[in-house]
């Protein structure tokens, strides 16, 4: 289920952006279509912890948020993340789900991050963006190579269930709403 006006084609603009202002105009690089309803590519990144997380391992328990992040010095991240760590231990310990924030950081900046706003999962260093990549997509910004915020619910199948690309930085899905999304069998829980 995607968000109306979220789901970017290559060579597009976001459909809400004014001209001039959308992460395309900034250089963006989107995939070329929707993983909704499509197997999630799989990957195997360095977590905040020091070791390796697999997307692949982490279905073996339950559902896997993906959230692909922008970067350490991100505060529309660390707020959306922040709303991910309040729900976790309930989704974690109840549902199965695990939470893989992609962050385009190096590791160091990761483990800064996750202790600075007290995140209780580990953040995973995607620094050249080749995970973003497949997913929402890349740009360049202030900050360098940037990832395109976009979040994923994929099932235990590998099955993205939910698709949500960021065509601002402050639009996100929240925690308490993937949440209420696993709960309902991966329905909107607002009917909608």
């Amino acid at each position: 289920m995607r968000v109306p006006g979220h789901s970017l084609d290559a060579g597009t603009a976001p459909a809400s952006a004014a001209a001039g202002t959308s992460a395309f105009d900034r250089g963006a690089v989107y995939r070329s279509m929707s993983l909704e309803g499509t197997t999630a590519p799989d990957f195997t990144l360095e977590s905040t912890s020091g070791g390796e997380v697999s997307l692949g391992e982490t279905l073996d328990d339950g559902p896997t948020v993906v959230l692909v992040n922008r970067g350490h010095w991100c505060s529309f991240c660390a707020e959306q993340l922040a709303t991910f760590s309040r729900v976790y231990e309930d989704l974690h310990f109840n549902e199965g789900v695990d939470v893989l924030p992609v962050v385009t950081s190096p590791r160091p900046k990761l483990v800064e991050m996750r202790d600075r706003f007290g995140y209780n999962f580990q953040l995973l260093a995607d620094p050249d963006g080749s995970v973003a990549d497949q997913y929402s997509g890349t740009e360049q910004t202030d900050h360098g190579l940037t990832a395109v915020a976009g979040t994923y619910v994929v099932d235990t199948d590998a099955t993205v269930r939910y698709e949500q690309i960021a065509d601002d930085p402050a639009d996100r899905t929240h925690g308490n709403w993937v949440r209420y999304f696993i709960r309902g069998d991966f329905e909107n829980p607002f009917g909608e």
